[in-house]
C-alpha cells in the first residue's frame, strides 16, 4: 500500500521538474559518491551535519577535558571528584568498547 501523500509528493516534483528546479544542479550528470550503506547514508549525513559522533567519542572527549581539570584542581574535594567521574567514564567507554 502506497503512503496516502505519495500522489501529492510526485505532483510537487513533476512541478517542480516543469518549472526547471532540477536544472543546473551542482554534480549533475556526475556519478554519486560511493557508499558503504545506502539504507543509512541520509540518516548517517544528517547525524555527521549536526555533529553526532560515536558514543566512544564523545566519552573520549569528555574523559580529556576531566584529565585537564584535574591537572588544574587544587583543592582537594575537587580533585577526588574529578577522579570519581573519570573512574566513571573509564567504566562507559570500556562497556561502550565491548559492545562494539
Amino acid at each position: 500500500m502506497d503512503h496516502p501523500l505519495i500522489d501529492l509528493i510526485n505532483a510537487k516534483i513533476q512541478a517542480a521538474e516543469a518549472e526547471g528546479a532540477f536544472d543546473n544542479l551542482e554534480g549533475a550528470g556526475k556519478p554519486l559518491p560511493p557508499c558503504d550503506d545506502p539504507e543509512n547514508a541520509v540518516l548517517h549525513r544528517i547525524l555527521k551535519d549536526n555533529g553526532a559522533v560515536p558514543e566512544i567519542v564523545s566519552l573520549s572527549r569528555e574523559l580529556s577535558r576531566l584529565r585537564a581539570e584535574l591537572r588544574e584542581a587544587t583543592d582537594r574535594t575537587d580533585r577526588r571528584r574529578i577522579i570519581q567521574d573519570m573512574s566513571m567514564l573509564e567504566a562507559r567507554i570500556e562497556i561502550s568498547r565491548k559492545r562494539g
